[in-house]
């Protein structure tokens, strides 16, 4: 099977109207400090799905996942609902996975909304309180990983059959396993390759453990995304080698390509890091390349339910 007649899931990426719903990041007049690439003024436009198909030219698409877009978190089911009406209208995405506080009251309110909303729901984003660095705890605060408010709003996923997209600085991947393996009914994936910002010994070395930590959980997948630094452009020389280890890591079986569109594009088009990434994969068997690029995320994410 050659590139061009791959099939490919994309298992990451958002869609906006700004006309539609309200996204504090993108409509306040003043920029959100804190975002991780900084300057993203490119992303201040509607993105929606003749945008994305645009992007994604030249390349077998057969599917997409749609994740919460950090919309006004008042208008959480709202945006569920949104997304559904373009699905119905588009033909894409082909799931959501939208947005809930599992350390709020109203969580199990929530995700029933969202489930009757759509019968394309298939998990929750929801982003626990972290630390700003290394070297820096928040264990055990209101909305972290130990909070028994945010415990408790988390093994609702069980009774709901949902999934977590998990999305941590690398510095808290060990405590994303803790919850890994307290909760192994729960399928989580692992959000943007466990975030590798740090490129120094040491900050790889932190990365590799917290990788090796939720690679032995059964229950976590992985997305191969979002490979972007703080500054400086996308290197396939440097993040081969970090994609080449994450799937001997946690098999092809649990790997998934995802592109993070449109926020990946602030530093690389979608051709060529498609391209890249298949240039990286080239020489794995090809049921393993199958697995990375569709059958994974087409698993994960139920598309034959």
């Amino acid at each position: 099977m050659t590139d061009a007649d791959l099939p490919i899931v994309d298992a990451h990426h958002h869609l906006w109207d700004l006309g539609a719903l309200r996204y504090p990041w993108l409509h306040d007049p003043e920029p959100h400090g804190g975002f991780f690439l900084g300057d993203y003024a490119p992303l201040r436009r509607n993105y929606l799905p003749a945008d994305y198909r645009r992007d994604a030219a030249g390349h077998n698409v057969v599917a997409t996942i749609h994740v919460e877009a950090e919309c006004d978190r008042s208008l959480q089911v709202e945006e569920t609902l949104w997304v559904d009406s373009i699905a119905e209208q588009h033909g894409m995405p082909a799931a959501i996975v939208g947005h809930a506080w599992f350390h709020r009251e109203d969580c199990a309110e929530v995700l029933e909304r969202h489930v009757a909303a759509s019968r394309r729901f298939r998990g929750v984003r929801s982003k626990p309180v972290t630390a700003a660095r290394p070297g820096l705890s928040v264990r055990g605060q209101p909305g972290t990983m130990q909070d028994e408010n945010w415990l408790r709003g988390f093994a609702l996923l069980e009774r709901y059959g949902l999934s977590w997209d998990l999305r941590v600085p690398a510095w808290h991947l060990e405590e994303a396993a803790e919850v890994a393996r307290a909760f192994p009914a729960v399928p989580i994936v692992l959000n943007h390759t466990g975030f590798p910002w740090d490129r120094s010994p040491e900050g790889l070395d932190l990365w590799r453990r917290g990788m090796a930590a939720l690679a032995g959980c059964p229950n976590v997948a992985v997305k191969l995304s979002c490979l972007c630094l703080p500054d400086g452009p996308w290197r396939e020389e440097e993040n081969g080698p970090l994609v080449r280890e994450t799937v001997a890591l946690f098999g092809a079986d649990r790997c998934m390509f995802a592109s993070n569109f449109p926020v990946d594009g602030l530093r690389i088009g979608y051709d060529a890091m498609m391209s890249a990434y298949q240039r990286i994969v080239r020489d794995l068997p090809a049921a393993d390349r199958c697995a990375l690029f569709h059958d994974t995320a087409a698993r994960f994410y139920r598309l034959d339910g």
